[in-house]
Parts: C-alpha cells; sequence; structure tokens
C-alpha cells in the first residue's frame, strides 16, 4: 500500500509537492513518518554523493526513494507492497513531474510551490493501488534497474546514528562484492559426498571455504559389521 508521498529538491531538502492519505487519523499518524521524509531530504542534501535509489526501514513500513535530476522522489509504503512497482511508480512521478516543473524546480523559494501537483500523484497512486494495474504492471519496465540490488537500509541508521547514505551504500557494495567471490569460491571447491555402494552410508565428504577457513569433515564408514 503507498502510504505517502513527497518531492523535494535534493540541493537543500525543500519540499516541493506532497501527498498522503485523505483520511484524517491516518494524516495524524503519518506526522513521524513527514518528519522523517524531511529528515532524509536534508541528510541527502549535505550528502555529496547520494546513492540515486535507495530503500530504508522504518517500523512495519518502508521508505523508497529516487534521484533524478536534482529532485528526490520519496514514497512509504508497507513493507509487503513490491518494491518494483514502488520503484516504477516513483519514475512515472518524475516522467511527469519533470514535464510540468523541471525548468523551474531551482528558481522556487518557497516550500510546496508545485502542491498542485497532488492530482497527479492521488491519480497515479490510485492506478498502482488497483490489483488489475498492479498484476498489469508487474510485466513492464523490464529495463528498470534490478531492484533487488538496491540498498535497504534502517532509517535510524541515517537519522539518528549519523551515518551518511554514500557511506552505508559503499559498505553495502563492499560486502556485495565479498559475498559475491566468496560464492564464486565454494563453487571451485564444491562439497562432495562419496556413498558406500554395498550400505547405502557416507563414507566421507570434504569442503574447501575460503582460504581463512577450512571446514572438513569425515563421517566413519559403516559396513556390514566386518
Amino acid at each position: 500500500m503507498v502510504m505517502m508521498t513527497m518531492i523535494a529538491r535534493v540541493a537543500d531538502g525543500l519540499p516541493l509537492a506532497a501527498s498522503m492519505q485523505e483520511d484524517e487519523q491516518a494524516e495524524r499518524n503519518m506526522m513521524d513518518y513527514q518528519n522523517q521524509a524531511k529528515q532524509l531530504f536534508r541528510k541527502i542534501s549535505v550528502d555529496p554523493q547520494p546513492p540515486p535509489r535507495c530503500s530504508l526501514e522504518t517500523g512495519q513500513n518502508i521508505f523508497h526513494y529516487f534521484i533524478e535530476r536534482g529532485v528526490c522522489f520519496l514514497v512509504l509504503c508497507e513493507k509487503s507492497f513490491s518494491k518494483r512497482l514502488a520503484y516504477n511508480y516513483l519514475e512515472d512521478l518524475q516522467t511527469e513531474f519533470s514535464s510540468q516543473y523541471g525548468k523551474r524546480v531551482e528558481t522556487v523559494s518557497r516550500p510546496y510551490s508545485f502542491i498542485e501537483f497532488d492530482t497527479f500523484i492521488q491519480k497515479c497512486r490510485k492506478n498502482y493501488m488497483d490489483s488489475r494495474t498492479r498484476k498489469n504492471l508487474s510485466h513492464i519496465n523490464t529495463e528498470l534497474q534490478d531492484v533487488q540490488r538496491i540498498m535497504v537500509q534502517n532509517i535510524d541508521d541515517v537519522l539518528q546514528r549519523g551515518e551518511t547514505l554514500s557511506v552505508l551504500d559503499s559498505k553495502a557494495s563492499n560486502l556485495s562484492t565479498m559475498s559475491q567471490k566468496i560464492q564464486e569460491r565454494c563453487k571451485v571447491f564444491e562439497l562432495e559426498f562419496l556413498v558406500c555402494e554395498d550400505c547405502g552410508y557416507f563414507n566421507y565428504c570434504y569442503c574447501f571455504l575460503p582460504v581463512h577457513t577450512i571446514l572438513v569433515v569425515v563421517i566413519p564408514h559403516a559396513g556390514n559389521g566386518s
């Protein structure tokens, strides 16, 4: 479920447009998330190289953002909502927003100068909330960056612990690279099992892991008592 959408200028974090659930109770519950979003925009504005796409978990929900042409498009969803659809949604907003306001983004100084864009946001949101539309959208935009590789972090690491998004992204990339190297090396030294034809028990097995870790497991041969 798409719960909140905000758009801000990357250079200074100035909110340009926003849209939230129309339910009064939901709006009250959104205040904390709205404050988190504004803090996130400020963090992005002082980060020299923020990742262009990022997902940040916050409680039972998750923020997804997409930066393009100096503008950050952010959505708050339930964790169960498809990440791919969330980024498709953000790309649709970016395309329309750039078409309408792209040349004016750098000139405005008043918060929410493009608040009328809420009309398009609401329309787009309804399309993505429709089950039939979601089914159709799941088959389009095959060229979209592999969303499974987009960094996922906890928003507290960014807002409370002071970590910049670029540093977190670098750490995540390093861990991913290390994991890939380990997987490649494990493929070279595959786990082998030798089975006794007479009794069907494992005779022995071995697996060579990365250089700093070698695991050897020996399983005694179970014969027929001879």
